[in-house]
């Protein structure tokens, strides 16, 4: 007769974290206000609040949204918030700055919501792999909320993880 196998690392203290597991679902959109712009460079406000005005802000529904200026022109920060103002009715989130911000803003609004006590005097594998766009400050906010809880923090796999933090206890 077979031997069973038992997986030992499931059966184990050991706990990993995901961030791809919280990564909430939602296009992630570039919203550039250059278009807007007189000759691409001046803002011209009554032609700026034209634009506002005429815009289809519902197709941002349910988007996350990094609302920036590619072009080399000084934007005076009401015009962002007055796009910001429109898009919030619409968007799950909204920032102004490129996507790495927009994908930090959202890991550390839902790094907060997490309930940490599972990971109290444990060993933690912060996952490495991910398929979906994690910003290292992520990783960073991440070991920064385990750091005073957990026993020791490796990344990677439970196969072949790398060492980061144990706790001196």
């Amino acid at each position: 007769m077979a031997e069973e196998i038992i997986n030992r690392v499931a059966n184990s203290k050991l706990r990993t974290f995901d961030l791809e597991e919280i990564y909430p679902e939602g296009e992630r959109v570039v919203f550039d206000i250059k278009d807007w712009l007189f000759q691409g460079l001046i803002l011209k406000e009554k032609d700026f609040r034209e634009h506002v005005k005429q815009h289809n802000w519902a197709q941002y529904n349910n988007c996350f949204v990094a609302v920036t200026c590619s072009a080399d022109a000084i934007i005076p920060s009401w015009a962002f918030m007055l796009v910001v103002s429109e898009m919030s009715s619409f968007a799950q989130k909204t920032v102004v700055g490129n996507l790495e911000l927009l994908e930090t803003v959202i890991y550390q609004e839902l790094l907060n919501f997490i309930d940490w006590n599972e990971f109290v005097d444990k060993p933690v594998i912060i996952k490495g792999c991910s398929n979906k766009p994690i910003p290292e400050s992520a990783y960073a906010m991440l070991i920064q909320k385990l750091q005073p809880l957990a026993k020791s923090i490796m990344f990677g796999e439970a196969c072949s993880t790398v060492p980061l933090y144990k706790n001196k206890k």
